[in-house]
């Protein structure tokens, strides 16, 4: 079985989604729904949408691709990333990129293999809290101690 020829650009796609898809904040914001009935869409959206940005546009800094990764999560998912991982995600985006454009896509190629094997040992997950119910609730014993 011959191996298939990516382009840069294939390659780079590729690069992108994995990162995006290892994201704990996009990842939560997509499971719980804060980008509405249509999040996994916006999500693999959201993907193109980064992809398409670093070819409109050449050079781009590393803190204009944290402001254009900021603007997507608070326009589609009502998200304001404040966890310090921004930065993170537009280092990785902005390296696989310039990889890509170098030409070294076997080593991209190996980054995504290395993503995506964590993207499977494990997600983030957020977990909502349960509210007191009556049985629990500690108001009767306090009214009984003060008698």
């Amino acid at each position: 079985m011959a191996a298939l020829v990516s382009s840069p650009r294939e390659v780079f796609s590729e690069a992108v989604r994995a990162v995006l898809e290892t994201w704990p904040v996009l990842q939560i914001a997509v499971d719980n729904g804060f980008g509405g009935l249509y999040s996994r869409q916006k999500a693999d959206w959201m993907a193109d949408a980064v992809q398409q940005y670093f070819h409109d546009n050449s050079d781009l800094e590393q803190d204009e691709v944290e402001d254009f990764l900021s603007e997507l999560m608070n326009n589609e998912f009502d998200t304001v990333v404040d966890d310090g991982s921004l930065p993170q995600v537009a280092q990785k985006v902005c390296e696989m990129f310039q990889q890509c454009k170098q030409g070294n896509l076997a080593e991209v190629k190996q980054q995504i293999s290395t993503l995506l094997q964590k993207k499977t040992s494990g997600r983030a997950k957020a977990t909502p809290m349960k509210p007191p119910t009556e049985e629990n609730s500690d108001d009767d014993d306090d009214e009984e101690n003060v008698k």
